[in-house]
């Protein structure tokens, strides 16, 4: 049995395949970013799934894909925690960015491939390697565009006085927005990131109000200037993107990538269909 894994920082999908690629089921568990997360965390995410345990000693191989796996430090806190669970297993480890290259590209396509969820990221994908020139220094500094991001300002906006009194209203009424609520939640808790990207869905639900075209066309924009430009080639190429946030504001992203005269690609929700068939034909 292999093991399939897209991981985000808010879901991680995993799909398990037997020899002759067909499914033998298909599950899901809590993010496990780990750049955010302790082991005892990722461990305990995983080994409360009955499908996972259940079958850890029949998975011989896993594909794991996720946020957080860009350098050696989490990438080596997250096999650790890989092997004490599935102990007949070997591991292929990758970033995130793989999983969406290998579900939106053609053989030896050439494409800029961004990753627009819960974070965020931008890579050239040249038909067989992946090149990013902008280290990512995490949620905080980085993430233009994403859920945390787009979190973030409403949270900002709303303590400075920058909505409007009925979408401050709404806003008020769908969360607890008590500041000790929001600096636990920020300061104390695990997943910081996740908890600012759950306030995006606001900005997606009322994405037609002014105040919301004005912070998704910034966000947007930035994302633009800061990674897809800094490509040499970027507008001859198709722009293929991953992500809740690129899915439900895929016209806003259109419209954005219009202005500048690129080349929208595909845009997927999530990529876990896209590496199943991947896998599946190699």
């Amino acid at each position: 049995m292999r093991l399939i894994v897209d991981s985000g920082s808010t879901k991680t999908d995993w799909i398990a395949i037997d020899e002759n690629g067909s499914i033998i089921f298909e599950t899901f568990t809590l993010g496990l970013n780990p750049q955010v997360l302790t082991e005892y965390i990722i461990e305990e995410r995983i080994i409360n799934n009955y499908d996972l345990y259940q079958n850890r000693k029949k998975v011989s191989k896993i594909y794991f894909y996720g946020a957080g796996c860009g350098t050696k430090p989490p990438k080596d806190l997250l096999s650790k925690v890989l092997k004490l669970i599935f102990i007949n297993s070997d591991f292929d480890i990758k970033e995130d960015t793989y999983a969406a290259v290998y579900s939106c590209c053609k053989p030896n396509e050439k494409a800029i491939v961004s990753i627009l969820g819960t974070g965020s990221n931008c890579s050239y994908f040249d038909g067989k390697k992946l090149n990013q020139k902008v280290t990512s220094l995490g949620y905080v500094l980085m993430d233009d565009a994403s859920g945390n991001y787009f979190g973030r300002q409403l949270l900002r906006d709303y303590y400075f006085n920058r909505m409007s009194a009925e979408l401050e209203n709404k806003f008020k009424s769908e969360f607890d927005l008590e500041a000790e609520v929001i600096k636990d939640s920020l300061y104390k808790k695990p997943n910081p990131n996740t908890y600012l990207a759950k306030f995006a869905k606001f900005l997606v639900e009322n994405k037609n109000l002014e105040y919301s075209k004005q912070l998704v066309r910034k966000g947007f924009d930035l994302f633009i200037e800061n990674q897809i430009e800094q490509f040499e080639n970027h507008k001859n190429v198709n722009l293929h993107f991953v992500g809740s946030i690129g899915y439900y504001l895929k016209d806003e992203l259109k419209e954005a990538l219009d202005n500048k005269n690129l080349k929208l690609g595909k845009v997927l929700r999530r990529p876990i269909e896209g590496l199943v068939a991947f896998h599946q034909s190699h």
